[in-house]
């Protein structure tokens, strides 16, 4: 059974059930002060307390999507260093399979729109990553078909995972329902994960004789996805979002390739790539590769970047609050990059807040991209 199975949930908490059901009955019979009645309790009290923290920490990565499987959780991904090569008349994009867009109702795509899952490989880095894109209804009608679509690039944070950000984030449904009630634009929506080398959080860096990851989303990406799908050619066809580590490359892409992302917005985002045991050396000495990636800096020392930013956080709750203050007064202090934000008064880094904060962004991004 697969790490986000229900079964597996259920298995857990049926075990933790009965672990507790037989503590209490066994209690008695195990009230003596030999070894053996001691250590059949300190027995008893372990798996009870091992089971229910199983069965809370798998709740908690099937709300918030923290790890996709066991491989993940355990550090063993089998897809990660893979360098994929093909022939000259493969694409960088292959589709694998389809699905309906959660909530929807409708069983024809002219009616509820569609969700693809697909494979990419970046021309130019090799780097090979697995992807949901979201096509709305208007993309299968017929009257649309000569139409290009503003399209937003979509990012999880680290380590998620993409089916988050369709299952639980609820970005299709939210863009199809905000489409339908003519608060947002139809668009095209492209959800991955930042991590595009697993298991290691490359923070959207070009790492010096590593995966070239701020490339892959900067040239790549949109290359593949323009050779694919009906995506608005640029200045201006495309977007980039994303929560926590993922808020933070939406930024930082947004920032450094205006003439790619013509909006860019940071759920929850940080403004400076941390160094840690998940992201090992990112700059290998290099000055200043690591003064482009804080963007404080970056915005105080370089041109100022012709794009809109969105940025959010929460008063109470959220640990990058003062950051992002400072961060809207340096953007503001430029006089041509262009800032917005969204503060709400409570809610902590997680789903539920970032829920609360999806509709409005992609109202936000929805009219700042272009469109035919």
């Amino acid at each position: 059974m697969g790490l986000t199975s229900n079964n597996t949930l259920a298995l857990a908490v049926l075990s933790a059930v009965l672990l507790f059901a037989g503590t209490v009955w066994l209690w008695p019979r195990l009230a003596g002060r030999g070894w053996r009645p001691v250590g059949g309790r300190v027995g008893l009290l372990l798996a009870t307390q091992l089971t229910l923290f199983a069965a809370v920490g798998l709740a908690a990565n099937q709300a918030f999507g923290f790890y996709a499987s066991w491989a993940d959780l355990l550090g063993q991904e089998k897809e990660q260093g893979v360098v994929v090569d093909h022939t000259p008349g493969d694409g960088p994009l292959e589709v694998v399979g389809t699905r309906r867009v959660p909530g929807s109702g409708g069983v024809r795509p002219q009616a509820g729109g569609r969700i693809q899952q697909v494979e990419i490989v970046g021309r130019t880095t090799g780097i090979a990553t697995p992807a949901y894109v979201y096509l709305p209804p208007e993309y299968f009608q017929p009257r649309y078909r000569t139409r290009t679509f503003p399209t937003a690039v979509v990012l999880t944070g680290y380590p998620g995972t993409a089916s988050a950000l369709v299952e639980k984030l609820r970005y299709p449904g939210t863009a199809l329902e905000l489409a339908r009630e003519g608060r947002a634009r139809p668009m095209i929506l492209v959800m991955l994960r930042p991590t595009v080398a697993p298991p290691r959080d490359t923070e959207c860096v070009d790492i010096p004789g590593g995966p070239q990851t701020e490339s892959f989303f900067a040239r790549d990406l949109p290359d593949a996805l323009r050779a694919h799908y009906r995506v608005a050619e640029k200045p201006g066809g495309l977007g980039i979002i994303g929560n926590s580590t993922g808020g933070y490359c939406a930024l930082k892409i947004a920032m450094h390739h205006p003439d790619v992302y013509a909006a860019g917005a940071g759920l929850s985002a940080y403004y400076k790539a941390p160094i840690d045991a998940t992201t090992g050396d990112l700059f290998q000495g290099d000055e200043e590769l690591r003064n482009r990636a804080d963007l404080l800096w970056y915005l105080k020392h370089e041109r100022a970047p012709d794009t809109s930013l969105l940025v959010t956080s929460s008063r109470s709750g959220e640990s990058n609050y003062q950051d992002t203050l400072r961060f809207i007064e340096r953007v503001k202090a430029t006089g041509r990059t262009r800032i917005s934000s969204i503060i709400l008064e409570s809610g902590g880094h997680n789903f539920n807040t970032w829920r609360r904060e999806i509709p409005a962004t992609l109202e936000w991004i929805g009219g700042r991209l272009n469109g035919n």
